[in-house]
Parts: C-alpha cells; sequence; structure tokens
C-alpha cells in the first residue's frame, strides 16, 4: 500500500499543480491544455494513439537490443584489444560530443523514412553508456575472481564469459538503466526530422493543427511508457543480478 501511495502522491500533486497554473495565470487552451482534456483525447483517441505508440515502441526495443550487442562487443574489444583501444574510445567520444539533432537529416536521409533511421539514432545514443559501463565493470573485476580462475586453469573465453562478464553486470546494469531512458529521445527526434507514424510524428502533426490536447496525450504516453520501460529493467536487473550489492 506505501508503494502505491509513493506513486500516486507525486502524479495527483502533478495534476494539480497543472489545473492550478492554467487557473492562476489563465492560460488559454493552445498554451496549456487541462489536464480533463487530455484524458478526454486518451479515451477518444485511443486507437490512433495506439497505432503510433506501436511504432515507436517497436523502434525502442530493437534499437535498446542492438546498442546492447554492439556495446558489448565494443566493450570486450577494448578489454583484449589494446591496440584498438585508442582508436576506438575517440570515437565513443565523438559519438556523444555530435548533437543527434544535427545528424538526424542525414541518417534519414541514409536509411530513408521508415523505422530504421530511428533505430540507428536510438542506437547512437545508448551506445556510449552502455560500452563504458560495461568496459568498467570488465575492468573492475576483483582480483581474487581473476585469480580464482587462473587456479581453476580457465581459458581467457571461459574467463570473459563466467568471471569478468558476471561481474561486469552490475555496472552494466547501470548504464543500462540510463540507456533506457535516453533511448526514446533518439525514436523520437527521428520521427520529428521526417516519419509517417510514431508519436513523435504525432505529436509534431498535432501542434500544427493546434490540437495540443492531442500532443500532450501523445507526450502523457511517451513519459508512461519509458516509465514502464525503466521499472522493468530495473526489476530484471534486481531479480537475475542479486550479487549486485556484494560484489565489493
Amino acid at each position: 500500500m506505501k508503494k502505491v501511495l509513493i506513486i500516486l502522491l507525486p502524479i495527483v500533486f502533478l495534476f494539480i499543480l497543472w489545473q492550478s497554473i492554467i487557473v492562476i495565470f489563465d492560460l488559454p487552451h493552445y498554451i496549456m491544455p487541462k489536464p480533463k482534456d487530455v484524458f478526454f483525447q486518451l479515451i477518444n483517441q485511443h486507437s490512433l494513439l495506439w497505432e503510433h505508440t506501436q511504432t515507436t515502441l517497436l523502434e525502442i526495443i530493437i534499437g535498446i537490443i542492438l546498442g546492447c550487442i554492439f556495446g558489448l562487443g565494443s566493450a570486450f574489444t577494448l578489454l583484449y584489444f589494446k591496440k584498438i583501444e585508442k582508436y576506438l574510445l575517440p570515437l565513443l567520444v565523438i559519438s556523444q560530443a555530435i548533437p543527434v539533432f544535427a545528424i538526424a537529416p542525414l541518417l534519414v536521409l541514409w536509411f530513408g523514412y521508415g523505422m530504421a533511421s530511428k533505430i540507428v539514432m536510438t542506437v547512437i545514443i545508448i551506445y556510449f553508456p552502455i560500452t563504458t559501463a560495461c568496459y568498467d565493470g570488465l575492468k573492475n573485476t576483483p582480483k581474487q575472481w581473476l585469480q580464482l580462475a587462473h587456479t581453476y586453469k580457465l581459458s581467457a573465453l571461459q574467463t570473459l564469459l563466467k568471471v569478468r562478464f558476471r561481474a561486469s553486470l552490475p555496472s552494466l546494469a547501470s548504464g543500462l538503466k540510463i540507456a533506457v531512458c535516453i533511448a526514446p529521445i533518439g525514436a523520437v527526434i527521428g520521427e520529428w526530422v521526417g516519419s509517417s507514424k510514431g508519436l513523435g510524428y504525432l505529436m509534431l502533426h498535432a501542434n500544427a493543427r493546434m490540437q495540443i490536447d492531442l500532443m500532450f496525450s501523445a507526450l502523457f504516453i511517451l513519459i508512461v511508457m519509458t516509465l514502464s520501460i525503466y521499472f522493468l529493467t530495473d526489476y530484471l536487473t534486481k531479480k537475475f543480478i542479486p550479487w549486485a550489492s556484494h560484489l565489493h
């Protein structure tokens, strides 16, 4: 019951604050819609919203999966191929130094207006936190674990998979939780630049037609979706990495 109240109270406070701001400053509908108008749009336009939600959710999920694959591969490469490290690390930094807004039009041009360009943007955004988190975890494997692996004469591959990778999971989990929070940014930016489906496209289209309540409805769904992915990730990491709190 306490956990439910902890979740509900901030939401109730937010809606009260939202309605209060509208009343106090006498904001017109086209500046900020009332919470009840947004709620009505969620009900009345549920089919339209669900159609666009599926597209964005699929882009995010595929982007997270591919980002994890490339991130883990890069972390393993950095660990075992020291000569490549001095070339790959600058690329990691560059991937974050260039704003995704700046390269979004190019990605749409190269990969088209479909889902591919949005997935690529999502991968680019989460690639850095996944790679660095996993790499730090691999490097900081407790020496006792490595000594035990040496005692049992494990091969390099066995040491990587059974010792180093397990030791890196708590660090990787932290990076993954950051990644799932920022992954929707890539998908939505891609939909803003060029698309015909998705919550980002719907928000842009609704804003152009002054349907601000519909735009807020799409934004609300995006927030709920991101929170759901985050809490699911947090639950799974706690369930499948129980040794995280005892690593050090």
